[in-house]
């Protein structure tokens, strides 16, 4: 049972509409879904509570920047006690088509910085995660500007139908489990 999502970005104005930040975004875009208001900071995250499905739920948003994640999560599931299969965590993937989203049930970090932080930190890959493709830049050496640029023009419309698919699937995980929430999670762009 799914009792924490948490979206992976960076805190600021600055990297509000980026790339790195797809988790805040559809974190923000699951709080609009489910009208729920009151975004608090707490465990080192911003926090809304709300139920989804007859369920406690909370939605977070660490607040340590992308390679720290891990912090703010193990600060989350200690204070709330939660086991890490009972997270999802939504983040950015250059290796995903832009609008791509890919539902996992575990395994590696994939290279991305904020989920190994978390991986190292609770201590097991063993939990869901939801990659939003963010697309690669054509050149290896511009990832990390690439990770912190706002979508472009024409990428907008794939962004905003992969953020309410996201959404979808979040509400299906939530509701039948991830397992479950797979074939509506697994779609390209």
């Amino acid at each position: 049972m799914i009792r924490l999502v948490v979206g992976l970005g960076n805190p600021g104005e600055e990297y509000k509409d980026t790339r790195h930040n797809i988790g805040f975004l559809v974190v923000d875009a699951f709080a609009r879904k489910l009208r729920l208001k009151g975004e608090k900071t707490k465990c080192l995250s911003r926090i809304i509570r709300g139920r989804a499905g007859g369920r406690e739920l909370i939605l977070a948003k660490p607040l340590t920047y992308m390679n720290n994640s891990g912090l703010a999560v193990e600060n989350i599931i200690e204070e709330e006690e939660i086991e890490p299969s009972e997270m999802i965590v939504v983040y950015d993937d250059i290796d995903l088509p832009v609008g791509a989203t890919r539902l996992r049930l575990g395994g590696s970090s994939g290279g991305h910085k904020g989920m190994e932080s978390i991986i190292r930190t609770v201590g097991t890959q063993d939990f869901p995660r939801l990659r939003i493709g963010i697309g690669r830049p054509k050149r290896k050496e511009d990832v990390v500007s690439w990770v912190l640029s706002p979508f472009d023009e024409d990428e907008i419309p794939l962004i905003k139908s992969a953020i309410e698919r996201a959404v979808k699937c979040l509400e299906r995980c939530i509701l039948l489990g991830p397992q479950e929430a797979m074939d509506l999670c697994n779609s390209r762009s």
